[in-house]
Parts: structure tokens; sequence; C-alpha cells
């Protein structure tokens, strides 16, 4: 009962949370187009917001284990009573920092934790939608970890759950190119300046600048960076993804992984590789099998597969039909209830999976695309309705229905038809 409620709280937030990210992420596109410098391609930007949409499912259907809760270690080593004052939220907001800094670096620092992050540094730009590229791959959570200082300080859970999603909501606005250095908070907080810095494959930035709020502790730990004005930032993975599908990044790093440790012949190997530093791989399975990686980081090709304007279009609509879907799904969690809220979360996965294939010009997106309307399809003819939609729109099931025809007819026809091609943007 707890978790539900938690589930619920968290898609009351995001009711209010989504809008307002992606207006903002809707401002800079059009700031930029002003200014005469938009770094918000419409291709990214859908892959991006395609992204996050998957990652809040999964977060509020609870869709992860984690092996030792806050809970579990305040219980435990809890040494100081703190009563519920300002203090223990200050506490709270920078242990929830150190926490993330160490976290964070640990993602960037070793093979098995990668797979979790790297769907965040997949894009090859720099903007506020980039943010929003989270994890659906961390399955198995160890942040609480490295709360256990503010477990020591006997900081309750329950202030831990209000401000976690605050301290989450503060890191989006430092994903812009468009703000320079802002003098004095450069040494305090986390500036765009900073995590320019953090993205950039540069080998003068790589892995720099782990702090998520204050970036004291990347001057502690030794991993600060400034920004240079000679060394202009260019961002990505040095192993591009090379696909706007998101849920296949999302698993990327942990297929190669999957794979090195079964072509390698040591079974030392094939255990360690796991927990080798990020890009170690066995080296009969390196020379027999070796993987792309950007050695010039100046001279190489973005990823940008060749879409007609009408396949743009098409795929921003599938996505602001997801949004609305979304936003029905986390305002009506307890009506749906379980098992339907996991047949919906399904639902909003298969859809971000087919238009993602037709941006990326795979010729088989329209299979995907006729596995999610006959999933749809099937959900609404043995139901007579979508999860309760028509209680609240009159009309909806027959509006759905045809919006699932729609979706079919058009993937197909974007899938199998010749069209004069263009470079989206």
């Amino acid at each position: 009962m707890a978790n539900q409620t938690k589930m619920e709280a968290y898609g009351q937030i995001l009711l209010i949370a989504m809008p307002a990210f992606f207006l903002l992420v809707l401002f800079e596109k059009f700031w930029g187009l002003w200014k005469g410098n938009d770094t918000v391609p419409l291709n990214d930007m859908i892959s991006s917001l395609s992204s996050g949409m998957t990652n809040v499912t999964k977060d509020v259907l609870g869709l992860s284990v984690v092996i030792l809760s806050y809970q579990w270690f305040y219980d435990r080593a809890s040494v100081f009573d703190i009563q519920s004052t300002w203090l223990v939220y200050v506490i709270a907001f920078f242990a929830l920092d150190f926490a993330g800094y160490w976290t964070h670096r640990i993602a960037h620092e070793y093979n098995i934790f990668w797979n979790n992050h790297i769907i965040h540094h997949s894009s090859e730009e720099f903007n506020l939608a980039c943010a929003l590229r989270q994890s659906i791959a961390s399955i198995v959570k160890i942040f609480a970890v490295f709360l256990l200082p503010a477990a020591i300080f006997g900081v309750p859970p329950e202030v831990i759950a209000v401000v976690a999603p605050l301290h989450l909501f503060a890191q989006f606005w430092y994903h812009t190119r468009h703000i320079g250095k802002m003098g004095f908070l450069e040494k305090i907080i986390v500036t765009p300046s900073h995590h320019r810095v953090h993205h950039a494959i540069n080998p003068e930035y790589l892995d720099k600048n782990y702090g998520q709020i204050f970036i004291f502790w990347d001057k502690w730990f030794g991993t600060f960076q400034e920004e240079k004005e000679e060394i202009p930032a260019v961002y990505g993975v040095t192993r591009p993804v090379r696909t706007w599908n998101p849920i296949k990044i999302n698993f990327m790093h942990f297929w190669q992984l999957l794979k090195d440790a079964w072509r390698a012949k040591k079974w030392s190997d094939k255990f360690t590789i796991w927990f080798k530093p990020l890009g170690w791989r066995p080296a009969d399975v390196a020379e027999k099998y070796p993987i792309g990686k950007i050695e010039d980081v100046y001279n190489f090709e973005k990823y940008n597969p060749q879409l007609t304007k009408g396949m743009l279009i098409w795929s921003f609509s599938q996505l602001m039909a997801l949004l609305f879907l979304l936003s029905y799904l986390f305002g009506n969690l307890a009506e749906i209830g379980s098992p339907g809220i996991f047949y919906f979360g399904a639902f909003i996965f298969l859809t971000v999976y087919a238009y993602t294939e037709l941006m990326d010009r795979n010729p088989n997106a329209w299979a995907w695309e006729l596995m999610k309307v006959a999933y749809a399809m099937f959900i609404v003819f043995t139901t007579g309705d979508w999860f309760g939609l028509s209680k609240f729109l009159p009309g909806a099931v027959s509006i759905f229905v045809g919006y699932l025809v729609l979706s079919a007819f058009f993937s197909i026809w974007f899938s199998l038809r010749r069209e004069k091609l263009q470079l989206a943007n």
C-alpha cells in the first residue's frame, strides 16, 4: 500500500513536471532559432523526450529492485535524532548531492554501471531535452549505499523522499549551450559551463565534473575541469550509438558486455569484464571483434539519417499523442489499478520503439507499429475501453481506435514509400 501511494504521488508530481519541461525544451528550440543558433534538432529532441517518457513510466510503475534501501540503513545506522526542522532538509539535500556525485562517478568508471548511464550521454547535442535522457536500464539500484552519512545523521526516509525529486529536477536547467559562465556561481554550483565539460568527449574534458548541484565535490576529489574557450566541447559518447531508439540505447552496453563475456576464452575474463574500468575488453575479443571508436572528435559525422518532413512531423505527432496518454496514466493510477497500469506501460514502450525505429529508417519499422496496434486493439476489443478513458472523454475509444488506424497506415506508408529525402532539422 505504501509503495502504491508513492507511485500515485510521483505520478501527480509528473503531471506538473512533464508539461513544464516540455515547454522549456520548446522555448530553448525557439530561442535558438531566434538567435540563429539552434541547438535542438527535432530528431534529437524527439528521441530525448521519448527517453524521458520511458524512464518516468518505469519509475512510476516501480520497475526496479533496491538491494539495500535507505530505510534499511536508517534503521541500523542512525546515530543522531534530528527533528523535522529546516536543518534536516538541508542535510538531506547535501547528502543526496554527495551520494549523487559518487553514484555518477562510478557509472563512468566501471563497465557494469555504465549501462545505467549511457543513455544520458548518447545525444551528440547538448540541450535541455538531453537532460531528459534517463535510464530504464537501472533496474538494480545502489544509490542508498552512498546515503549512509544521511542515515548516520538521522535524516528520516520521508524527508529523503520529499527532497529527492527536488534535487533531481534541479539538475535540468544547466543542460544548455545558451548560458555562458556565471561569475562567482562557478565556484559553488554546477553551471551550464561545468556540465558542458562533463558531456564532452574531448580528451581534455573526458570524465570530469561529476557534481550534480554543487561543484566543490569535484574540486575536493580531483575531478574538476574548467571549460576553455580554445577547446570547444564535442558531445556524445566515444562509441557512437547510431540510433534514435532510446530503448535500444539503454541496453546497448550491456549487450556488448554480454557478447564479450561469451566470446572471451579465459573464464576469469568472463567474470571480471563486468567490474573492470569502463571500456576494458578481453585482449582476444578486442582483437577478433574490434569496435569502432571516435579517434578525432573534431572530424566525425553526427548521426542524422535522412528523413522527410512528413516523417519528422509524424514522429512528433506520435510523441504528442504519447504525452497525452502518459498524462492520463499518471493521473489515474489508482483507478486503472494493477495489472492494468503495467499493460498500459507496455503500450508506451511499444509506441516509442515503433516510431523511433521509423526515425532510424529501419525498413521493418512497420512491423513494430503493427505489433503495437494489434496489442492495443486486443485490449480495446476485449475490454470495450482503454483503461477507463471513455469515462473522462465521451467518444474517447473511437478516437483512440482512429488514432491506431492512422498510426498503422502512416507508419507503413513512411516505411515502404520512397520519397525525396532531406536532412531533418
